[in-house]
């Protein structure tokens, strides 16, 4: 018998995808604190196909939390994730922890990509902690394709870090920096010059802020982040009122200071898909078709935020008098 988590899917069903009834297959230990999950459909059917640096939502007991696919693409079996125990944070670490053994069933939405791979000739791949999973099927294609690449992994302690059995395959392409060991990761030397490098970088805030300031100067394009928390910009305290026209709805709204702009068009009888409200999951993207965003999200990326194609409502609002999505 299978043993249920209870699910509520909500108004966050990844635009209008149809979500899947998973089992665990396997679960192992993969660090302190760190579990591995396989999940695969319980007949046997195919899942849905993605690609390096996707991610996959995870419902459980009225919440959602977003977790990177961290296993084989060409698999079309299994979805492999991992997931940290948080102790102080929102819950849903904690309840995969204490309920998600092999045999469970859960309910998990399609995979989605937020941090995509590109083709480059050569690669540099920065992790901290547990930011190493949506790595690791970026590494594999870049060693499958006999591209250059080389990974900088940092972590508290070395039993703290994920992988490194998996990792040990690869010689010195990787190279380990426990906190207690060598102290934090040493990434001056490692950002000096771009020549044709992209660098992709996952792990906690400052980390990636560290990244971002060495790579100000490189050239647009070759810095590709993925954080776990919404970004925090001078001035977001800072807000004023503005209008929004719903172009396939019809409907206005003035979004005042203190409330979201997500907030305002569920209000106003907007349907809108959304679910972390905190600017990091994606869910609730809109086509920005006029006006000027205050972008605070913490999934587009430089160039994207540059383009104003796209935004997030449940975190972002308006540097100009009037928005027109189209929703």
């Amino acid at each position: 018998m299978q043993s249920e988590v209870q699910v509520d899917v909500g108004h966050t069903a990844a635009a209008g995808a149809e979500a899947l009834r998973l089992v665990v297959r396997q679960r192992c230990r993969e660090a302190d604190g760190v579990v591995a999950l396989v999940l695969a459909d319980a007949e046997g059917a195919e899942l849905p196909g993605w690609e390096p640096g996707a991610h996959v939502d995870v419902c459980l007991s009225g919440f959602t939390r977003q977790y990177s696919l961290c296993g084989d693409p060409s698999d079309r079996h299994h979805y492999r994730l991992c997931v940290l125990l948080e102790p102080a944070g929102r819950g849903g670490s904690q309840l995969i922890h204490e309920t998600l053994y092999p045999d469970c069933s859960v309910t998990v939405r399609p995979p989605r990509n937020h941090f995509p791979f590109g083709a480059a000739d050569d690669y540099l791949f920065i992790a901290g902690g547990i930011g190493l999973t949506p790595l690791l099927p970026m590494i594999a294609r870049a060693e499958a394709e006999g591209r250059r690449w080389r990974l900088v992994y940092g972590g508290r302690t070395r039993t703290s870090m994920a992988f490194l059995g998996e990792l040990a395959a690869y010689g010195d392409k990787v190279q380990v920096v426990p906190q207690d060991e060598h102290g934090l990761l040493e990434l001056t030397d490692l950002l000096v010059a771009p020549g044709e490098r992209h660098v992709y970088c996952c792990g906690p805030e400052p980390l990636i802020e560290a990244v971002e300031r060495l790579c100000a100067d490189w050239p647009a394009g070759r810095l590709h982040v993925e954080r776990f928390t919404a970004r925090v910009a001078d001035g977001e305290d800072e807000q004023t009122a503005f209008e929004v026209e719903c172009v396939e709805s019809g409907v206005t709204v003035t979004v005042p200071p203190g409330q979201s702009m997500l907030d305002a068009l569920l209000a106003a009888g907007v349907d809108l898909n959304y679910d972390c409200r905190e600017g990091t999951c994606g869910t609730c993207e809109l086509d920005l078709v006029e006006g000027l965003a205050d972008h605070r999200d913490a999934v587009l990326s430089a160039e994207e935020r540059n383009a104003g194609e796209l935004i997030f409502p449940c975190v972002s609002r308006a540097r100009s008098a009037r928005l027109v999505v189209d929703v």
